[in-house]
């Protein structure tokens, strides 16, 4: 190491340690547990992206960067207001920060980092996720542009870095919340009710990753267990005349399957005496992929599938019924924002990403209905481990047409969106459904919510269903004004009720998309200290379970009627918001969770329901 870069290197971790002492949370708001585990140096350190893994040609570049907020046309900023603590938000508490912006802002971003000696090939710098419209410069030259607040986004930066030495990273982020018809899901300049805090900038992991000149891009992975396989489509960049990919399946360190085909081409792998992935028994196989060229291994990434099912079919009374593997599995789980009162999107550390599915499984549900956001890959990822069913919404925006949901009706309006407007949902809905293709736990897509910035619902829904036929879709949660896709799906609070199986049974499958919502705030674990508010409030933990336990018993007349899922609200209270089983800051747990699981697993009982 030359002496003037190992000074300039000693020089910038001094002066991150300084600023890491110096970093503390926005006071002010509760916070959970984990927000004083949070580490400034390296926060959220794991690796991100859990299928495509090379786990020793990466570097986080997660940490304390310098934060500029300026008018929307400026330039880049000559100097900086202070350190912001990425990958939170800059709204947020964990962000150091907790600064709003809005349409006529840009925030700007700006870190240094060096290029680890191993990584001597391309060079690709990740985003998990920016909202909203990203622009990144390197080295002062301009790199490409992003739009879009839940999808991931690459460029390859080779061009762009030095030889040695630190390299510049400058990103400057314009988000206009709820002032601009992007999808935004819950986010609202002015929070109240049911809408929160904005999340403006980085949210998900920023990393590196040395990748050879020809390189798997990514890999989409479809099983089918009927005809007992696996189909795989590798992208393969920069794939030259001849080169193969080599796929290989594995049951633990065992050999199941193995094919070689043309780069860019489909791959058909056959699994014999298949292991189902279910809710009890979440088995997971190992993939290997491989560029192959002359013989010689030039790429190679670690991956893993699951052999499951997501269909439709009639019960004995001519009721359509939602599927697991062909079979019927009553599905239940709570509406799931995924918020944190002191990251905003963003979970202060890997445990607590984790613990809230934990928790939902431990409280005997087998489904979370993740409601208008998208999580990280790593939570999906704990979802495939754990066995727990993922209904993925899109998130919204572009609001304001009419909604009205009726005991056996649905009715409402579409809006007549802009081309822009359709564009951005178009663009970012098809982004969601490539980067999460590959998570076995998801099984139903949803468009729409609420006929919340609904529009050409029949076109959304069969272009949603032509794209991804392996999952079942709900076209508009309690938005079923069309009615299109798999399911229909009906909110009712609190008590839970069901669109009439007559109208929709032989051709959809009836869900219960939302219900409950049992208040139930808690002194000294609120988010405000007044003005909280649930559909139903009560004053006592033993008054909301009795309240909740008479649903499980109205819940199994429902099931035996046609009913194929419930959606109860909510995991967690959220803001002012305290229709949670926990309380936000996530210390507080209302009701045990076996005793919730004791009156929940009566709705398993698969004697409710006889297929055809």
């Amino acid at each position: 190491m030359k002496l003037k870069t190992y000074v300039v290197g000693l020089f910038l971790s001094q002066s991150l340690i300084v600023s890491a002492q110096t970093w503390k949370p926005v006071p002010g708001k509760i916070a959970s547990p984990w927000a004083e585990k949070v580490d400034p140096l390296k926060p959220l350190p794991e690796y991100p992206r859990p299928h495509l893994t090379r786990n020793n040609n990466w570097k986080n570049l997660n940490g304390l960067w310098d934060y500029a907020i300026t008018g929307k046309n400026e330039e880049t900023p000559k100097t900086y207001q202070g350190k912001i603590l990425v990958p939170f938000a800059l709204e947020s508490s964990l962000s150091g920060v907790g600064k709003t912006i809005d349409k006529n802002n840009l925030l700007w971003y700006k870190t240094s980092f060096s290029i680890p000696s191993g990584m001597k090939n391309n060079i690709l710098l990740h985003f998990g996720a920016v909202d909203w419209k990203t622009d990144i410069w390197v080295n002062g030259q301009k790199v490409g542009a992003h739009q879009g607040g839940f999808d991931p986004f690459t460029f390859d930066i080779t061009a762009f870095v030095k030889k040695s030495g630190n390299q510049e990273l400058i990103i400057s982020v314009w988000d206009p919340t709820d002032e601009g018809p992007q999808p935004r899901g819950k986010q609202q300049k002015k929070p109240e009710g049911i809408w929160y805090t904005p999340v403006s900038g980085i949210w998900q992991t920023v990393w590196l990753e040395s990748v050879p000149e020809t390189y798997i891009a990514s890999t989409k992975q479809t099983p089918d267990i009927d005809a007992k396989t696996l189909s795989i489509n590798a992208h393969v960049q920069s794939a030259a005349n001849g080169d193969k990919i080599r796929i290989t399946a594995f049951d633990g360190k065992t050999k199941v399957a193995e094919q070689e085909v043309d780069a860019n081409t489909q791959a058909t792998l056959p699994i014999a005496n298949p292991k189902l992935w279910s809710p009890a028994s979440p088995f997971l196989y190992d993939l290997k992929i491989a560029v192959v060229r002359n013989g010689k291994v030039i790429d190679e990434a670690g991956s893993y599938f699951a052999m499951r099912k997501s269909s439709i079919g009639l019960d004995k009374n001519g009721v359509q019924r939602m599927l697991l593997n062909n079979e019927f599995i009553f599905q239940y789980g709570p509406l799931d924002q995924g918020w944190w009162p002191d990251g905003l999107y963003t979970a202060p550390t890997d445990e607590a990403l984790k613990f809230d599915i934990v928790k939902t499984k431990e409280m005997g549900f087998n489904m979370i209905r993740k409601h208008i956001k998208v999580e990280p890959a790593r939570w999906y990822y704990e979802c495939d481990k754990m066995g727990m069913l993922v209904w993925q919404d899109m998130p919204s925006g572009d609001l304001g047409n009419q909604w009205e949901s009726k005991l056996g009706q649905m009715g409402g309006t579409d809006k007549n969106r802009t081309p822009e407007s359709e564009a951005m949902y178009r663009n970012e809905w098809k982004e969601i459904m490539d980067d999460l293709h590959n998570f076995p736990s998801i099984i139903v897509w949803t468009p729409f919510n609420e006929a919340w910035g609904q529009f050409k619902t029949k076109e959304i829904a069969e272009w949603t269903k032509a794209k991804d036929p392996s999952r079942l879709v709900n076209s508009a949660s309690g938005g079923n004004h069309v009615i299109t896709g798999d399911i229909v799906d009906l909110h009712h609070y609190p008590d839970p009720q069901m669109p009439r199986p007559d109208l929709f049974g032989p051709t959809h499958a009836i869900v219960l998309g939302e219900y409950g919502g049992l208040g139930l705030p808690v002194p000294g674990h609120t988010w405000k200290e007044k003005d909280n508010w649930g559909y139903q409030s009560f004053k006592t933990a033993d008054e909301l379970f009795d309240k909740y336990a008479s649903f499980m018993n109205r819940m199994e007349y429902l099931i035996k009627k046609g009913l194929s899922a419930a959606v109860y609200t909510q995991t967690t209270d959220v803001e002012q918001e305290t229709n949670g089983l926990m309380t936000y800051d996530r210390k507080i747990i209302k009701v045990p969770e076996a005793k919730l699981k004791e009156v929940t697993n009566k709705l398993y009982n698969k004697s409710l329901v006889e297929l055809k």
